[in-house]
């Protein structure tokens, strides 16, 4: 049968893609997409930062063994630096020391400097908006179209089969393995990965395989212009409570009140009020006069009770492999995600450095969420 493969993926985002280039080396591999292309949700609508000091403690493992494969790719995976450096600065503004400690506690490589000093990178910082401030020095912008392209080059080298427009319209588990029927046709396989982002518990509803509590998060950004004179090489700045960001990115600034709005899965726009929020924050913060906005969008960021991925096969079915809740961090750990997650599909350990980078299976592991 022409449309029998090893394993199905279900999801071309940055999770399935990548996880996918990966098992297609050994394996008969097809990856079903929903939408008319791959990337359309949550991958095409990052905030495009590398940050090892930001995201859960399985995040902060699996981003930080991410770090080498960003830095030098495999020859011919990109036709451009995946990664550029950009410095990150964590404000302490009134109030927020609890939220600093927090961020000392799991940080690695984070240099606190004087206020003055920020300013030098930051010359727009009101001298009295923050108490303390820390410089993550070891910080960059992603490509992540350049990413997302090179695993779905290095799929289809290897053979591996990507259709879009062939959503799951129905999942019957059989003796072997899975049917999946989608407006492509039938598609069979031995093991499902469900990689389908915010559509992840509809997925394992479909499939006959208990939910495990995906909450999708709308996150909500705004691009405004900056007439400032190099104003393109400031860093990445949040503050430690995680009520703002801002970065340059491509000629303009970038805001995010870093909403998190629990919605149903949908291709998600803008929230005004969000974006309004994040605009009056960075005006507090600093002494630029934003006057007009140039555009938004809105992006989907998908969470279970604990904040963590789930990664592994779920403990009522070997069949059916757990990939989602990589909440906003997705882009910046997939080279180690992906891997971790090969390894686990095809029943191997797990790679040594990200193992050496602190990652604990059982903090990933479907199998935390059924006790819950």
């Amino acid at each position: 049968m022409d449309n029998q493969f090893d394993i199905i993926i279900l999801g071309a985002g940055i999770a399935g893609a990548s996880v996918a280039a990966h098992l297609a080396q050994t394996k008969r591999v097809a990856i079903l997409e929903m939408e008319d292309r791959p990337g359309y949700h949550t991958t095409g609508r990052s905030a495009a930062s590398y940050e090892p000091n930001y995201g859960p403690k399985p995040m902060l493992a699996l981003t930080r063994a991410s770090a080498p494969f960003f830095k030098a790719p495999p020859e011919g995976f990109a036709d451009g630096p995946l990664l550029v450096h950009r410095p990150s600065l964590f404000l302490e503004a009134e109030g927020q020391e609890a939220f600093t400690e927090k961020l000392l506690s799991a940080s690695a490589g984070l240099e606190e400097i004087s206020i003055a000093k920020t300013r030098d990178y930051f010359p727009v910082l009101r001298p009295d908006y923050a108490k303390r401030s820390f410089l993550d020095n070891h910080t960059g912008d992603l490509d992540v179209d350049l990413l997302h392209r090179g695993y779905l080059r290095l799929f289809k080298v290897a053979g591996g089969m990507l259709m879009n427009h062939a959503g799951a319209t129905a999942i019957e588990r059989e003796a072997k393995g899975w049917r999946i029927t989608t407006p492509q046709g039938k598609f069979a396989c031995t093991t499902l990965v469900n990689a389908a982002g915010a559509w992840g518990d509809v997925v394992a509803k479909m499939a006959g395989v208990a939910a495990v509590g995906l909450t999708p998060k709308r996150r909500s950004i705004g691009v405004i212009p900056i007439d400032y004179a190099g104003f393109e090489v400031w860093p990445m700045v949040t503050d430690n409570a995680e009520t703002w960001y801002a970065k340059p990115q491509s000629g303009k600034m970038i805001v995010s009140s870093a909403d998190a709005t629990p919605v149903e899965p949908h291709d998600a726009y803008a929230d005004d009020m969000a974006i309004a929020e994040g605009i009056e924050r960075l005006m507090n913060a600093t002494t630029l006069e934003v006057t007009h906005l140039d555009h938004n969008w809105g992006g989907l960021r998908s969470f279970v009770s604990d904040g963590n991925p789930v990664v592994g096969y779920d403990p009522a079915d070997h069949g059916f492999f757990w990939l989602i809740g990589q909440g906003g961090y997705g882009i910046q750990s997939a080279p180690a995600l992906s891997r971790t997650a090969a390894t686990l599909i095809l029943d191997e350990d797990i790679p040594a450095d990200v193992a050496e980078a602190g990652l604990n299976l059982a903090d990933i592991t479907p199998a935390r969420l059924r006790s819950l």
